[in-house]
């Protein structure tokens, strides 16, 4: 079983940047998916993002075009969202999980190996 961890959240002024680091406890299936999610309160998870580690290849949600990017480093098993120009909307706890899928799975129940989230919040 693999473990993710999550973190680099915090608090920022709007139009700040975080990156968000999500640390796998060792290496999934090389054609694996890491994908991230953010969840306020009140509200379902939300696809952000995700990258299959052996292409290194991004995709995004609607949540995440324009603002954020994916990379990721597959010799320290760690998967990077920088979160640019942030906005008070934008606050939430983001989590990553770890999917295996031929398409890019949108949907949390398609992901497993939750980590415990990082909490990143905007103020206006």
């Amino acid at each position: 079983q693999v473990q993710l961890v999550e973190s680099g959240g915090g608090l920022v002024q709007a139009g700040g940047s975080l990156r968000l680091s999500c640390t796998a406890s060792r290496r999934t299936f090389r054609d694996d998916i890491i994908g991230w999610f953010r969840q306020a309160p009140g509200k379902e998870r939300e696809f952000v993002g995700a990258i299959r580690w052996i292409s290194n290849s991004p995709w995004y949600g609607d949540s995440g075009k324009g603002r954020f990017t994916l990379s990721s480093d597959n010799a320290k098993n760690v998967v990077y969202l920088q979160l640019n120009n942030l906005k008070p909307e934008d606050t939430a706890i983001y989590y990553c999980g770890v999917a295996g899928s031929d398409d890019i799975p949108k949907t949390a129940a398609e992901y497993h190996y939750w980590g415990q989230g990082t909490q990143v919040t905007g103020s206006s």
